[in-house]
């Protein structure tokens, strides 16, 4: 037996005799999954300091409450765990010490596993394995290699087992991580084909672990539209695989996913049954299994399954002891938040910053161009819902302004791969209809971060012209941009291996990495010059205008 097979954790929860309705040839399943919750604890907008209707404190109070129903349930998380707040951040970029934040609450509420996200390696293996030590639970995918081999590096699976049945838990990581993540922070490991990884998998837990129910939990979720069968656009290869594994891989009962953000109530598609718990803790999925079998010495066999999606509203009372356990983390974050920076003139806000030039942008896009001595910058609007106030300016904007933990890289690209990169964003928008407004004209599958917008060159962004074709007046310096030109361009590095599609950018000569997060090289900058721009340069536009 190969080592993996004897980490895999088994755990028999205490069955304190059947319920009312149940003989001992019915059994009743429920498995509770989270995903995405992207470091979110405390029910608070830390870029507004206002409440949110999402966070694992109130996620915890409708887990506390299934398991009145059902004390036995299994309780799992799909991954992007440690990553994606100010308080994730500063835990493990300023003060790492601590126990991780989420796992002390994770551990807490019993999850049973954690599928590996791909935000999971942002702060590298180090922070990782940390936090992967101090959780009580297994941290599990069955698509994750030694590299150079096929011995699976976390544990594959996990098995429960509730009212004598024995239910199998997979976990599957988006392979696509080395498209968006620096090399040395999955140093040693390769991401596998998820659908060859769920049908070894399955076989292994069906076979020899002779299980009754298969559970998949996925770091990845569809990657078509059902109504069309178009694929989402701006995905890498294999990065959602959701409706693959479940068409063609037989024997799985349940698929719990993630990655996409986007909540599945529950979808049919072979015999399996999908559901989506959306992000940030917004909602709980929940998944009901029923088998029967003849005898106490037959195999069960299901009979009947379901699954909801459960809101988290402001209503939702957020569980106290998870607010206890993580209140100091809470409030170092909300100390280090509140540090002033520098001063704007007046209100600077990134509503409209994807349909005309924005001051607030432009102060991402000069510090890129700074930092990397760059020619041309490349950013997007990660959110409509930044602003800079009037006055003070705090660290606490600043981290509103720039979400992710990406790291600025400067490459080398001619003219014609900077107007292929404009006409890639330029997707985000959908052929232009008379008399519809460029808000109604947004492609809803474009997510809005894949929306780059360029500084050091002056363009206009012409949705009257067709796709691919609507960059024009491309200018550098008060010239046409030659399509041989050869620049410096700013990028981070999630876009350095195409990521959203920008294929364009794959494989440039690289110039200068930095091991500097984008949103700390912003903090310093605003730090040393702290009266903040609050005029945009008006370098491009869009037509007709807004």
């Amino acid at each position: 037996m190969n080592g993996f097979l004897r980490c895999v954790v088994v755990s028999t929860l205490l069955v304190l005799g059947w319920s009312a309705g149940f003989s001992a040839d019915r059994a009743h399943v429920t498995v509770l999954s989270t995903t995405d919750l992207h470091g979110h604890i405390y029910p608070i907008d830390y870029g507004t300091n206002q409440p949110s209707a999402d966070g694992l404190a109130r996620v915890a109070t409708l887990i506390r409450a299934a398991r009145k129903d059902a004390p036995n349930l299994i309780l799992i998380d799909c991954g992007d765990t440690i990553q994606g707040t100010p308080l994730a951040y500063y835990h493990n970029r300023i003060r790492n010490e601590p126990v991780d934040p989420m796992m002390l609450a994770m551990n807490a509420l019993g999850f049973a596993s954690l599928t590996l996200g791909n935000h999971e390696y942002n702060f590298g293996l180090a922070v990782l394995e940390k936090a992967r030590r101090e959780a009580v639970f297994p941290w599990i995918s069955g698509n994750i290699y030694r590299t150079g081999t096929t011995d699976p590096f976390y544990t594959p699976y996990v098995i429960k087992e509730v009212q004598g049945v024995r239910v199998g838990i997979l976990g599957i990581t988006t392979p696509g991580i080395p498209n968006w993540e620096n090399e040395a922070h999955y140093a040693g490991l390769t991401f596998a084909q998820p659908v060859a990884a769920a049908r070894r998998w399955v076989e292994v837990l069906r076979t020899r672990e002779r299980v009754d129910v298969v559970v998949l939990a996925l770091h990845m979720g569809l990657e078509e539209n059902l109504a069309t069968g178009q694929p989402s656009p701006g995905q890498v290869p294999d990065e959602n695989a959701a409706l693959a594994i479940a068409r063609t891989v037989p024997g799985i009962d349940l698929i719990f996913m993630g990655h996409t953000h986007r909540p599945v109530a529950g979808l049919m598609v072979g015999g399996a049954l999908l559901t989506q718990a959306g992000r940030w803790g917004d909602h709980l999925a929940r998944a009901d299994v029923y088998l029967e079998r003849a005898d106490a010495q037959a195999r069960w066999t299901v009979t009947a399954k379901s699954s909801v999606n459960l809101p988290v509203t402001l209503a939702t009372t957020p569980d106290p002891e998870v607010l206890a356990l993580t209140k100091t983390y809470h409030e170092e974050t909300q100390a280090w938040l509140s540090q002033p920076l520098g001063r704007s003139t007046r209100l600077l806000s990134s509503r409209e910053a994807r349909q005309k030039d924005t001051a607030i942008i432009d102060l991402i896009q000069r510090v890129q161009l700074d930092a990397g001595r760059a020619d041309v910058s490349f950013a997007a609007a990660f959110t409509l819902n930044a602003t800079l106030p009037e006055g003070a300016v705090t660290v606490r904007e600043i981290a509103g302004l720039y979400v992710y933990e990406n790291t600025l890289v400067v490459v080398e690209l001619t003219g014609a791969q900077i107007k292929a990169a404009l006409e890639h964003s330029a997707r985000y928008y959908l052929p232009y209809v008379a008399g519809k407004s460029p808000a109604e004209l947004v492609d809803p599958t474009i997510p809005g971060y894949n929306f780059d917008i360029a500084e050091g060159v002056d363009y206009t962004l012409d949705l009257t012209r067709p796709q691919g074709d609507r960059i024009t007046g491309l200018h550098f310096q008060g010239a046409p941009l030659a399509p041989d030109r050869v620049l410096r361009v700013a990028i981070n590095n999630y876009r350095l291996n195409g990521g959203g599609g920008y294929t364009m950018f794959r494989g440039a000569k690289v110039l200068l990495r930095s091991n500097v997060e984008i949103r700390d090289l912003i903090i310093d900058w605003v730090r040393r010059h702290p009266d903040i721009p609050s005029e945009p340069n008006q370098n491009w536009k869009l037509l007709p205008a807004p």
